[in-house]
């Protein structure tokens, strides 16, 4: 683990498959997905029809009901509500525990330390004394025929050791800098690519919702030349679109990355009471952004469906 506090607002490369770089934000996501399908598949397993369900099955339905009754509450249709209710689980579940894991001891400071080799070998090299024996030799003895005919040797030998020193000195403070500390665990939500990628779902599904339930005519709501109000009545609400994935974006990145710099500062600063109300803040603020972003995914799908 690295000595200094270490933050990176972009997601860091751990490995590549091929030319594709899998960044520590890719791999967490690919976890919190793989942990969400075998626990989908053990309450399959474990699903049984009664009317008092135990352990990790009462949970799970507990889950479930109270998502259906929240997207209920916005469609007030039993139809939308089944079509809808997948996305908007799946949305709500992936976010928070992309949110909630970021708080797990180990997630941000378990990783590896990166040096870039090629360049520090190349900083060192001057300080190096690789020469082959009769050039080394060759060396000594142009050295002391070169201290011999020198009136002030020992001057010069002494102000050729404090230029050698102050030069490792210069190259080793060079290397350090370019020693990065990676770690392997980063939530999917901490990294701007994925909550925008989140955003853009939810907006073609509300495109596609759109044009499910009205068909061409959910169109004209942005492309109605009937007259000039309405033509920039629907410009505004094309730009509305695109300004919904930016809001999704940020806002989501915003708190949990901000979060997690929060928690890392007073962390480094105090490690041990201090970080635990903030804790449990960001707790409850990782709850309140996945359900803010899918109440506002469910509101955004079910105004689709209705006529302008």
């Amino acid at each position: 683990m690295a000595a200094n506090l270490h933050i990176s607002i972009a997601a860091e490369p751990i490995t590549h498959i091929g030319g594709l770089a899998i960044t520590n934000s890719i791999f967490t996501s690919l976890l919190i997905s793989s942990i969400l399908i075998i626990l989908a598949l053990i309450v399959k397993i474990k699903l049984k029809d009664t009317n008092r369900p135990t352990g990790i099955q009462n949970i799970f339905e507990w889950i479930i009901e109270s998502l259906e009754g929240l997207v209920s509450s916005v469609t007030q249709n039993k139809a939308k509500t089944k079509i809808f209710f997948p996305f908007i689980a799946t949305f709500f579940l992936w976010i928070l525990f992309n949110n909630w894991l970021g708080l797990v001891p180990g997630v941000g400071t378990i990783g590896f330390i990166e040096t870039p080799e090629g360049q520090i070998h190349a900083q060192l090299q001057p300080a190096q004394i690789n020469l082959p024996s009769q050039q080394a030799q060759a060396a000594e003895i142009n050295i002391e025929e070169a201290v011999l005919d020198a009136a002030n040797a020992h001057a010069e030998e002494k102000a050729a050791e404090i230029a050698v020193e102050g030069h490792e000195a210069e190259i080793a403070e060079k290397s350090i800098e370019h020693v990065k500390f990676i770690p392997y665990f980063r939530p999917g939500t901490a990294d701007l690519n994925t909550t925008l990628a989140l955003g853009i779902f939810s907006i073609v599904l509300t495109q596609f919702f759109g044009l499910k339930y009205q068909g061409l005519k959910y169109l004209k709501k942005f492309f109605n030349f009937s007259n000039p109000i309405m033509t920039f009545v629907g410009l505004l609400e094309l730009v509305s679109e695109f300004a919904k994935i930016i809001s999704f974006a940020f806002r989501l990145f915003g708190n949990i990355f901000a979060g997690e710099v929060l928690l890392a500062v007073i962390s480094f600063l105090a490690a041990l009471v201090v970080p635990m109300p903030f804790y449990g803040l960001e707790i409850f603020v990782g709850f309140v952004q996945a359900l803010v972003f899918s109440m506002l995914s469910v509101v955004f799908f079910n105004m689709a469906t209705h006529s302008h």
